[in-house]
């Protein structure tokens, strides 16, 4: 009996002893509650008696231990080192190549990647409020917190200003001129914007074409209040000593604004030779004149074309009957369809509708260089201005030949549009010689010959060439005075000593050709010209990046004249898009903000437009042009 209750005793002592000690390392290593303990590991006690802790990604040691040591350092390292995302691997996932990343999204490039998206696709600000796309984030990252739309246009704002402040470092240390192009446009709301467009060389050679500003506008659209708008804008970008041409259309509202913003840019000291070369007309709207004037003679034929085409596509029924006639006569270029637009989808039109009339094939045949030079210049990227020369004396040596013809019709439409022409082009100014002059394929011979095709007295050809030429070689050291200082700063940033003393040679050698009595422009004139046999698709720019070096103040001039925009369609491309962005859904939008998608996706994505909708984008310049 005694026996049994000493070993009674002796059990509950040891169960006693097991239950002390549990509890003695129960009170040693307590549960740890914080998440940051799965990416550290502690190290024990430092030196410094303060509790150690290692990151598994990165082996880094913090302390952690103690009353002044808590694990905010812990948690801060956590979310900033990547070796832990790549380490753990509950945090990541792989892509469809193999290639793995962290499965944590980062908020800041998912809500830039959003903004872009709504500014390049013309999304409304509310598309991220949509309960589908809301569930769709939801699903693909449940993570992610979905925003507002208000805080979407606090990004896109945020977008656009830095967009702006790379565009604004970009014009403010290129060494050569800027040159712009502005139009006015009314929108669906029925309230008026402004458009400024900034062309310009950069440092890769490289021709841009950037919407500077798209801005409310409210009436009067005078000339007093453009000049002061464009003023306005010229001087929030820092650009209003760097301003070389202004292309503008034919509005009688313009003339009085270059003449009132050309003195005061000249107030300024900033315009190049006295402004010579300030002013430029709008190539596509002196087309677009000349080829209306002589499409008067032609009306009758046009009115009744056009009715057909009205008449054949106000129903299927017609559509497939006409399909059939087609068919039946054969060899008709049917890929472009019917126009109403006829005096530039003239030939396929009248081909479907009747192939028997001679009368009206011939005038087909006379307006297709028309059509031709209209999809050259109509473009938003378009050529260097030195193919404009060309364009120009292609439509006079075409109305001379034909001015003599036995057709009477086609010899009115020849004597009516010449009569336009030379209204516009009664000589050929020097800057445009000189963009051909600039051409390496034409220089001074080619231009000869030009001027003898459409000058019969050979004397008078002789005066109109050589009076331009005297009057390009004069200009040249005034631009030169101008351009080479700029020219010498550039040199002067380069650190590098070697490069330094070779800039100083080459600076010498510059010196003692021109005291020699050449200067690079007439050692550029000297040396022969390039066949267009092997040089068709000769990039000019791409040229006088290559031959900098041999003629530096030349390449800058020629950086400043090819750059001069002939039209202003680019702007008008401006109004097609804020077509899009400020529709009958969207009229509310702010002006600002208007501004801000416009100027934005420009600089993001250019010109370019979905593929869907590029036929009738230029098909809309086509006939808003002739």
């Amino acid at each position: 009996m005694e026996s049994a209750s000493l070993n009674q005793s002796v059990n509950l002592d040891e169960e006693e002893l097991e239950s002390t000690k549990s509890c003695k390392e129960t009170s040693k290593k307590p549960k740890e509650f914080s998440d940051v303990w799965n990416f550290f590991i502690k190290k024990g006690v430092g030196q410094d008696g303060i509790q150690i802790a290692e990151c598994k990604g990165c082996k880094k040691e913090y302390k952690c231990g103690g009353k002044k040591y808590g694990t905010s350092s812990l948690r801060r390292h956590k979310d900033n080192c990547k070796m832990i995302k790549l380490n753990d691997v509950g945090q990541i996932f792989f892509y469809h190549e193999r290639k793995i990343r962290s499965k944590k999204v980062d908020q800041k490039i998912a809500r830039d990647l959003l903004a872009a998206a709504v500014i390049k696709h013309d999304l409304p600000f509310s598309f991220v409020e949509y309960d589908g796309i809301r569930a769709w984030i939801k699903y693909v990252n449940p993570d992610d917190a979905c925003i507002s739309r208000n805080t979407l246009v606090s990004d896109i704002t945020r977008m656009y200003m830095r967009e702006k402040g790379k565009l604004k470092h970009v014009l403010g240390n290129i060494q050569n001129r800027i040159c712009l192009t502005s139009d006015v446009w009314t929108a669906y709301t029925s309230e008026g914007y402004i458009c400024l467009t900034g062309y310009f060389v950069d440092e890769n050679w490289k021709l841009n074409s950037k919407i500077l500003n798209f801005a409310k506008f409210p009436p009067p659209h005078t000339g007093v209040e453009l000049a002061a708008k464009l003023f306005e804008f010229l001087k929030e970008w820092g650009i209003e000593k760097k301003v070389f041409s202004l292309t503008l259309d034919n509005a009688s509202s313009n003339d009085n604004m270059k003449d009132i913003l050309k003195e005061q840019l000249s107030l300024h000291d900033s315009l190049l030779c006295g402004g010579n070369f300030f002013h430029i007309r709008c190539s596509a709207h002196i087309l677009n004149l000349i080829v209306q004037e002589g499409l008067k003679v032609a009306h009758v034929p046009l009115h009744k074309i056009r009715e057909s085409v009205k008449y054949v596509k106000g129903s299927e029924s017609r559509m497939k009957k006409f399909e059939e006639c087609v068919g039946a006569v054969g060899n008709i270029d049917t890929s472009i369809g019917l126009r109403l637009d006829v005096s530039t989808r003239w030939n396929s039109t009248y081909l479907m509708l009747d192939s028997n009339r001679k009368e009206e094939k011939k005038i087909c045949e006379f307006l297709e260089p028309f059509y031709d030079t209209t999809n050259l210049i109509s473009g938003s990227s378009y050529p260097t201005s030195n193919l404009y020369f060309m364009q120009v004396w292609k439509i006079e040596v075409l109305l001379k030949e034909n001015l003599s013809t036995e057709d009477v019709v086609i010899s009115d439409m020849c004597r009516r549009m010449k009569e336009k022409f030379d209204k516009y082009w009664s000589q050929y100014s020097m800057v445009l010689a000189f963009r051909a002059i600039l051409d390496p394929r034409i220089k001074l011979s080619m231009l000869e010959y030009f001027y003898g095709k459409v000058e019969s007295d050979s004397s008078k050809c002789q005066e109109k060439h050589y009076s331009n030429a005297n009057k390009s070689s004069p200009s040249q050291p005034q631009s030169s005075s101008i351009i080479a200082p700029t020219s010498t700063q550039g040199g002067g940033g380069i650190k590098s000593k070697g490069k330094r003393i070779f800039d100083e040679i080459k600076a010498f050698e510059s010196q003692s050709i021109t005291s020699a009595g050449k200067s690079e422009l007439d050692l550029y004139l000297e040396e022969p010209k390039l066949e267009f046999a092997y040089y068709e698709d000769l990039d000019v720019l791409e040229y006088w990046k290559n031959h900098k070096h041999r003629f530096p103040i030349l390449a800058l001039i020629a950086s400043d004249v090819l750059a001069i925009p002939i039209t202003t369609v680019a702007s008008e491309s401006a109004f097609s898009i804020g077509a899009r962005v400020l529709n009958k859904y969207r009229s509310c939008t702010l002006p600002e903000k208007v501004q801000a998608l416009i100027c934005t996706r420009n600089w993001l994505h250019g010109y370019n437009i979905d593929r869907m909708e590029e036929e009738d984008e230029e098909e809309e310049n086509l006939n808003d042009l002739i």
